[in-house]
């Protein structure tokens, strides 16, 4: 089997406690597609605190019969970017990608080039800056199970390297066990997961930073319970004694709600809640 890339082997446990967490935001999503199969998707959210809104338009039109991919976005901060992705045109499990942006009301540009190369055991990838300059590149290799993965960046001007990181890790079934040192092994993660039932997900991570030990051992617990196949809840709890409680319902085929809330239990009085709400719509 092919491993996930770098940056998504954690992703089970991450997902668990991210996603359908809307903390402080009013969001909106309306995604739909063309019949000659090019997505529109439309973004917004305000922050409930400051009242600001950011938005985002992307579209995005894939050529299956090619591998070709073309993708652009224009947001709120006037920030106009395009992508475009060649897969498995030149040899298997080879994709290239090409992206660039452009703010339209300061010179702030980017151009970038990704190659990405997978086979069975192996994800690899190559990230070009081309303004900057820099380079990062991970690999993530896999056997039975076991997972190992590295990440380094490398900036060309300085000619030093900024950023290392690295995961071991093993993935079962029905559960996942990672162990990460980032930072150049000054952060250390470790995050465990498992699908205990068909309906109920659980996960903890603990997080250590070797330059603050005053600080201590971070932890966080979550789980996910789906009620039916259309609503599910989700909680979360940390050390610090952080709560957070989501619920999702699908209201038709399409349409999704998410609402959230963040409560700090050491301060329950006070005005130290985030609370949040997601509504998206596919056709």
């Amino acid at each position: 089997m092919i491993p996930p890339n770098y940056s998504d082997i954690c992703k089970p446990v991450n997902d668990l406690f991210s996603k359908d967490y809307p903390f402080g935001a009013l969001k909106l999503e309306v995604k739909t597609t063309t019949s000659n199969g090019v997505t529109f998707t439309v973004n917004g959210a305000q922050d409930i605190k400051s009242g600001a809104i950011i938005s985002e338009l992307k579209s995005k039109y894939t050529d299956k019969v090619n591998g070709l991919t073309f993708t652009e976005s224009w947001n709120t901060a006037n920030l106009v970017t395009g992508q475009v992705e060649i897969a498995n045109k030149f040899a298997r499990g080879l994709k290239l990608e090409l992206s660039g942006s452009s703010a339209l009301s300061s010179t702030k540009r980017a151009l970038r080039s990704k190659v990405d190369y997978q086979q069975d055991n192996l994800f690899a990838r190559v990230n070009v800056d081309a303004l900057s300059p820099s380079v990062t590149a991970d690999v993530t290799i896999s056997r039975e199970g076991a997972l190992v993965g590295a990440e380094l960046a490398y900036d060309l001007n300085s000619g030093a390297v900024t950023r290392t990181n690295s995961t071991i890790g093993y993935s079962g079934p029905d559960y996942q066990v990672t162990l990460q040192g980032n930072n150049s092994l000054n952060l250390f993660q470790l995050a465990f997961y498992q699908r205990v039932t068909k309906s109920v997900e659980a996960g903890a991570r603990a997080i250590y930073d070797y330059k603050n030990p005053e600080g201590g051992v971070s932890a966080e617990l979550g789980t996910k319970y789906i009620l039916d196949k259309d609503a599910y809840v989700k909680t979360k709890v940390d050390n610090a004694g952080r709560l957070g409680l989501s619920f999702t319902q699908v209201l038709r085929p399409g349409v999704k709600l998410s609402l959230a809330g963040l409560f700090d239990t050491t301060r329950l009085q006070e005005n130290a809640h985030k609370m949040g709400a997601a509504l998206t719509f596919e056709a």
